[in-house]
């Protein structure tokens, strides 16, 4: 047997909430700092040659088994799809003692995941060509991955953190706080504002801001409630600080000269749409696909809106083969 596959730990995989393909695993991958992340994957099956792989890097608070219903899309389009549990989330480690902050010290520290998760990739011999899928803040970390050369041949975003919305006058507010809160001790304190617990468990459909799809949401609050160790709540002072950071440094960069596809909704209230729309006007190629209506889960809303999303990110990635 091949050594690369015999060094690989199997890590645990809801499979009866994922609603994804028969053939999820899951895997353990150990990041430069230490840390342990979980990676999960799915391969199509059938006689066809598979087209490559999907690397759905998601958004925060979330976690393997929520991209389960993508994975069966893309694995019907020919694509194998894998995603992970970043750092502090799903059961990937945790950084704080309670498991409900939302933490990272340094937002730059996701990219030891994604190296990780690259090295996994390749244990696997997960097919090939790769292609990335963003989410939210796995937009953010996805952006720097391409800047620093993660192996895709093209890709796709979905409502991507190139800008956190938060009121223009809290901004300065929120720079000075993350500056004082080391030396207030507040680094590690919950966002005001923000919950407990995550988000489904409190917000009642009506009114939420993440889909107009009610079976989507309540896939969301039944797959926590059933794997309460998924849960993660609102994000610490220094997770937004180093946040607020990142999408400002990132703003400086070109983009990168590759195929690109991103998708914002209209009803948009997470991300900034303006910072999207800004990437993608001086983005060479690149295309911003503005759906109406749709909130911030685009892979997470109707059955119409995903098939769009779906069929037009992987029309993209099968000219880059």
């Amino acid at each position: 047997m091949d050594k690369s596959l015999m060094d690989l730990t199997p890590a645990p995989y809801f499979a009866e909430i994922a609603e994804g393909p028969e053939t999820g695993q899951a895997h353990w991958a150990t990041t430069k700092d230490g840390l342990r992340i979980r990676v999960g994957h799915w391969l199509p099956t059938g006689e066809e040659p598979v087209k490559g792989t999907v690397l759905i890097f998601p958004g925060r608070t979330e976690y393997v088994e929520k991209y389960g219903p993508a994975a069966i899309d893309l694995n019907a389009r020919g694509y194998a799809a894998l995603a992970v549990d970043w750092r502090g989330q799903g059961l990937g480690d945790r950084m704080l003692s309670d498991r409900r902050l939302g933490h990272v010290e340094e937002f730059g520290d996701f990219q030891k995941d994604v190296a990780a998760v690259v090295k996994l990739a390749k244990q696997l011999k997960l097919p090939e060509p790769w292609y990335l899928l963003g989410h939210s803040m796995g937009g953010a970390i996805g952006l720097r991955a391409l800047m620093e050369g993660l192996p895709v041949k093209a890709c796709a975003f979905s409502a991507p953190m190139w800008g956190i919305l938060i009121p223009k006058a809290m901004k300065p507010i929120a720079r000075i706080l993350g500056g004082l809160a080391p030396s207030l001790g507040l680094s590690n304190k919950r966002v005001p504002t923000t919950t407990e617990g995550h988000y489904v468990e409190t917000a009642p459909f009506k009114g939420n801001t993440l889909t107009n799809d009610p079976a989507m949401y309540q896939l969301m609050i039944d797959q926590l409630r059933a794997e309460p160790d998924l849960v993660l709540g609102g994000p610490t002072i220094n997770w937004l600080s180093e946040g607020l950071k990142e999408c400002e440094a990132l703003a400086e960069h070109p983009s990168p000269v590759l195929p690109c596809l991103t998708f914002l909704g209209s009803q948009e209230q997470i991300v900034n749409s303006e910072a999207v729309k800004e990437r993608m006007s001086r983005w060479p190629g690149g295309e911003l696909d503005l759906i109406d209506p749709a909130q911030h889960e685009i892979v997470m809303e109707d059955s119409e809106i995903r098939r769009r999303a779906f069929d037009k990110m992987t029309l993209l990635f099968g000219q880059y083969r």
